[in-house]
């Protein structure tokens, strides 16, 4: 069985910045890929950021190979990044090749003007 968790959400100010946490963890033989996603009020889910690098210019991806984790750093944040921020893995979990897909259950992340 393989469980994603994100953690790190919250209420701040705009301007402010979070750091979102995803970790991944149970019977895993490689992770294929970690991104980020998220989905606001009314809002179809839509890719945020999954590489090594600044996506918008505020977002940035980091990772922890060693602790299966990846972060999002969020700086300068906006009334409009307010969502319920999802982490997404695609692991095999043998020698087979097959891969699979999970989600976390997701974080909420609220920016006041």
């Amino acid at each position: 069985q393989v469980e994603v968790v994100e953690s790190g959400g919250g209420l701040v100010q705009s301007g402010g910045s979070l750091r979102l946490s995803c970790t991944v963890s149970g019977t895993i033989f490689s992770i294929i890929s970690m991104d980020w996603y998220r989905q606001g009020p009314g809002n179809q889910r839509e890719m945020v950021a999954g590489k090594t690098e600044s996506v918008t210019g505020r977002f940035t991806v980091s990772r922890d190979n060693t602790k299966k984790t990846v972060y999002l750093q969020m700086d300068n944040l906006k009334p409009e990044d307010t969502a319920v921020y999802y982490c997404k893995a695609i692991v095999s979990t043998d020698v087979s090749g097959r891969t699979y897909q999970y989600w976390g259950q997701g974080t909420s992340v609220t920016v006041s003007s």
